[in-house]
């Protein structure tokens, strides 16, 4: 799959694609119908489909100092978008230059890129000030030759819309099940296994030791997890996300423990499932005491793993 990035000229076999716009951080249920819209429409007419994303996320733009809050980076964004039948990723670089363009122009640079059609949710906004909606970008596009379709909001059995929003506050409050349903898989974090202090090892229980970047913060507290190697093992663990209160000085990691595997994984990207939260962090007087808990927790988490089917 190709990643296009903006001011790059779109190759001339992705040209006259169906285009599915929007952020599509987390690529939940909603957004998964938008983008199965787009390869619909774009194997009926024999097009290539491209997926637009934006990066950085607008919020993060206007609102520098808000709190992490991404739920996939963007190369996690890219399989996914694979995985749902796109042929390319197109990046948007939402800079001040972005963010100065009028509805008008942005949909002008939809037609200079080749695109033929658009596909976006209903509640999706752009151009200076959000000032253009769907029904402006149905419009904007027939002036051009291009067509606009938006899709509805996915709402579950009771009613409730789907949205990042309630994935991230699904997380916030530990409830991994209810954020992997609204996805459709676990919500998993990526990153490139660092150096530690080494103290999991020095107590028998060795972690991979993840930065957690830009992603927003799920409860801190102890996990059941997956984790997917880069030669695509899957091994169960547990694990620590937050700050590890039993160390000072505290430092905000997410910490996973892989069953029965002791194979060094320094440097290599690794992306953990985060499938059950089984407790808050917790300080412990002592390494014994700490060490008689992680065991515990292991356990805990293998049991609920061993019932647990796997789903990438």
């Amino acid at each position: 799959m190709e990643r296009l990035e903006s001011g790059v000229p779109v190759p001339a076999h992705l040209r006259g694609a169906i285009m599915a716009l929007g952020n599509f951080d987390g690529f939940h249920r909603g957004h998964q119908a938008v983008v199965r819209r787009a390869t619909e429409w774009a194997k009926a007419e024999g097009r290539p489909t491209i997926v637009a994303t934006f990066d950085p996320h607008p919020m993060r733009f206007f609102q520098p100092d808000a709190p992490p809050f991404r739920l996939t980076t963007l190369d996690q964004r890219q399989a996914l978008f694979a995985c749902a039948g796109a042929d390319a990723m197109q990046v948007f670089t939402f800079n001040a230059d972005f963010a100065t363009l009028t509805a008008e122009q942005f949909v002008r640079l939809l037609a200079d890129m080749g695109v033929a059609g658009v596909v976006t949710g209903q509640d999706f906004t752009f151009g200076k000030g959000r000032s253009g909606s769907t029904g402006r970008l149905a419009q904007l596009c027939a002036a051009l030759g291009m067509t606009a379709q938006a899709v509805a909001p996915v709402a579950e059995n009771g009613g409730k819309v789907i949205s990042s929003s309630r994935v991230r506050d699904a997380l916030k409050a530990g409830d991994c099940e209810t954020a992997g349903r609204l996805l459709t898989r676990p919500f998993a974090i990526q990153g490139a296994v660092q150096h530690g202090d080494k103290v999991g090892r020095a107590i028998g229980f060795p972690t991979a030791n993840i930065d957690l970047g830009a992603y927003l913060r799920p409860a801190y507290g102890i996990y059941a997890v997956r984790g997917l190697l880069p030669d695509g093992r899957v091994l169960d663990g547990a694990a620590n996300l937050g700050i590890r209160p039993s160390f000072d000085p505290p430092k905000e990691l997410l910490e996973p423990h892989f069953f029965d595997f002791s194979e060094s994984l320094y440097d290599q990207v690794i992306e953990v499932q985060m499938i059950h939260y089984l407790r808050p962090e917790a300080k412990f007087e002592g390494m014994d005491a700490l060490t008689a808990q992680i065991a515990k927790d292991c356990a805990q988490a293998r049991q609920i793993l061993a019932g647990t089917p796997r789903l990438a």
